[in-house]
């Protein structure tokens, strides 16, 4: 039922392996990507072609809104696989203008199970109200989308494997992006973390033993 699909791929198979002879060959012998992308979920934003990567350059996790919380074990467990065990240098948290569980969270409709997901956006809304309720209704959007981004960045830099990564000297960064899909560019936030000394103290894990 999915045979366009299906061609699709075979049809893409043979045209990287005719621009890129043997690529298939070293691509399956190992995975060492230097970045990680935490995304949403919307179909309109692939992660590996906005930034011009091939598959293998880039380690993907996407979910609605592109949350890192600190009790979902999935999203947790791949920025545990790919600080430990990929050594990846750097974690980007990318949101993307007109998302719809941003949107969703912003209103009062009632969205079933999801509304346990939209929560966290509902409270990064409230933490920022003063400034969001001073912007008419699109800039209001687009900022909630911001600063849905920036909370993600933070919640990444005070989570245990980032910071023991840091305290071990390693070369590891955060950064918080937002993507257009109407003209198809990235925005950079500006709100980089290298470093367990830019996190708030309260979230700050004691040094290593020595």
């Amino acid at each position: 039922m999915l045979s366009n699909l299906l061609r699709n791929n075979e049809a893409w198979a043979q045209r990287m392996e005719q621009e890129r002879p043997g690529f298939f060959k070293v691509l399956s012998a190992q995975q060492t990507p230097d970045y990680l992308w935490i995304g949403c979920s919307d179909s309109r934003v692939p992660a590996n072609e906005i930034v011009g990567l091939l598959p293998g350059e880039i380690f993907v996790h996407r979910n609605i809104a592109n949350q890192v919380i600190h009790t979902d074990l999935n999203c947790l467990s791949v920025l545990y696989y790919a600080v430990e065990y990929l050594k990846v240098k750097h974690i980007i948290v990318c949101g993307h203008y007109g998302c719809g569980g941003v949107k969703a969270a912003m209103e009062n409709g009632d969205y079933g199970f999801i509304d346990n997901w939209l929560r966290h956006i509902k409270d990064t809304y409230q933490l920022n109200v003063e400034e969001l309720q001073q912007l008419d209704e699109p800039a209001r959007f687009d900022r909630l989308c911001e600063l849905n981004v920036i909370r993600q960045v933070q919640h990444v830099s005070q989570t245990k494997v980032v910071q023991r990564a840091w305290q071990q000297g390693r070369e590891l960064a955060i950064h918080g992006w937002t993507y257009a899909i109407e003209d198809g560019r990235i925005r950079d936030l500006h709100v980089d973390i290298n470093s367990q000394e830019q996190i708030a103290a309260i979230y700050q894990l004691p040094p290593l033993a020595k």
